[in-house]
């Protein structure tokens, strides 16, 4: 196996923020937080593109797809990143992510029709699934180890500024026609970042956690969590109640069967205490409930467009609202060290959700002034600090309280599978919503509120659940 590491010295190496970001390992820093950045510019930059990119090129009712595809095509992606470094390697494996994504790219920016949009949202999905995955398992191999900390807060960071540039940047380009250039911009970063990893990446095959074997895939459970938000998506798309309800039955069959194939298989999404009597099953479904919440925010860019005739760079920061809100609120209850308040927060937090959506679906109107606005803000905001007051101690407790201690790593590894299909779960939902709604925009946004709002209250039973014994 090839490493950085075995090349320079870690006693030489001081673990600061100087070192790490100074001229022998800026690069480096670049690459790894950059196909992070990638990934999560890409995803809140589109979502302020999709207004003017529907009006040009039609497919409204494929809408939620855009998101949906990009989130399965994730899931399936980032699963392969041990597996990829062992057989690839850091350099090869980078290169590949990157060519993808940048076909991708182009393809969206080419793109004629909703269709075509949605191959190349599927090709970026799929590359950025295994860039993200990679931006934290190369730091073992391309960083030393005093400074492994820092550098997986570096690539941390990259979604905060993703919260502020995505939509930023969408909604420039947007605001003056020009959404295909912006898939543009995002294909020539790529390229640009493709050039340097050849200088700061290893050549060799790199073991990511001192596996002396190749990792598996659960290819079976993926393809049926997979297939079961494709087909809430597709639920939205038949004009019928029966062709709708089929679907979404079909969709619920698929989630039972991944519960039964995923037990009994030897490498499966979820650690086998999941199906044990202990918390991590509630641990899970609150975190997929409060994921799938957060997706409401990916209409946000459209109704404030069409509801307040905001501009789109303005309707692109009013979707950032629950982003900040979630930030904030995160870094404020990871500092709390009481079990017990800690568990009252766990516990009340998708109630906390639950009064954001409300206020967001009670506040829904036509030709909205900028009074309701700052309304619409305040609601999105309240829905983010639900989520973010809940998600450390969620995922702390994932990692901590499997039956078997070497189930540690399937636990955490669930987690980032539960957030991305969960989130794909959520944009079907809220493309359904939307579809299915045929009183004009506001009554569309108020039931998209809604329907959110009860499956708070579905989060808030998980959640309280999971707090039990956690004090």
């Amino acid at each position: 196996m090839v490493r950085v590491t075995d090349v320079v010295s870690t006693a030489e190496i001081t673990g600061s923020w100087r070192v790490l970001l100074g001229p022998r390992y800026l690069s480096t820093s670049t690459v790894l937080a950059g196909g992070v950045a990638l990934y999560a510019i890409n995803e809140f930059l589109t979502s302020s593109l999709l207004p003017s990119t529907v009006a040009d090129i039609g497919g409204e009712r494929l809408y939620a797809w855009v998101t949906t595809l990009y989130l399965v095509g994730s899931v399936a992606a980032a699963t392969t990143v041990s597996a990829a470094l062992l057989r690839l390697g850091a350099r090869a494996s980078y290169l590949l992510g990157l060519a993808v994504f940048g076909i991708g790219s182009v393809v969206c920016a080419a793109a004629p029709n909703m269709e075509v949009l949605l191959a190349g949202r599927t090709l970026q999905g799929a590359a950025g699934g295994l860039l993200a995955g990679l931006g934290y398992a190369v730091i073992r191999a391309a960083l030393p180890h005093a400074l492994w900390t820092r550098a997986s807060a570096l690539v941390s960071a990259m979604w905060g500024v993703a919260t502020i540039v995505g939509p930023a940047t969408g909604g420039f380009f947007a605001q003056f026609g020009l959404w295909r250039w912006a898939f543009g911009a995002v294909a020539m970063l790529t390229a640009a970042m493709a050039a340097l990893v050849p200088m700061v990446l290893p050549r060799g095959r790199v073991d990511p956690g001192g596996a002396t074997q190749e990792l598996k895939v659960p290819v079976w459970s993926l393809l049926l969590l997979g297939g079961a938000a494709l087909t809430v998506s597709v639920a939205g798309v038949p004009h019928n109640s029966v062709g709708t309800t089929a679907l979404l039955a079909a969709s619920a069959f698929l989630v039972a069967l991944f519960l039964v194939v995923d037990r009994r298989m030897p490498v499966a999404v979820l650690p086998r205490s999941t199906f044990g009597p202990g918390p991590l099953k509630w641990i899970y479904l609150a975190m997929a409930v409060l994921m799938a919440s957060a997706m409401v925010d990916m209409y946000v860019p459209l109704f404030g467009q069409r509801l307040a005739h905001l501009v789109p760079v303005a309707a692109g920061f009013l979707a950032a609202a629950l982003a900040v809100g979630w930030t904030v609120s995160e870094i404020a209850s990871a500092s709390l060290s009481s079990g017990r308040v800690i568990a009252r927060v766990v516990a009340a937090a998708p109630l906390i959700m639950a009064v954001g959506l409300a206020l967001g679906a009670v506040t829904q109107m036509d030709d909205a002034p900028v009074g309701v606005v700052i309304l619409w803000a305040l609601a999105l905001t309240i829905t983010g600090a639900g989520i973010g007051a809940a998600w450390p101690h969620l995922s702390a407790w994932a990692m901590r309280c499997v039956d078997d201690a070497e189930e540690g790593g399937t636990a955490a590894a669930a987690i980032n599978t539960v957030q991305l299909i969960s989130g794909a779960f959520g944009a079907g939902l809220a493309g359904l919503v939307v579809n299915g709604a045929h009183d004009g925009a506001v009554m569309a946004a108020r039931w998209l509120f809604a329907v959110f709002v009860a499956l708070g209250v579905i989060g808030a039973v998980a959640s309280y659940r999971a707090s039990r014994g956690q004090r």
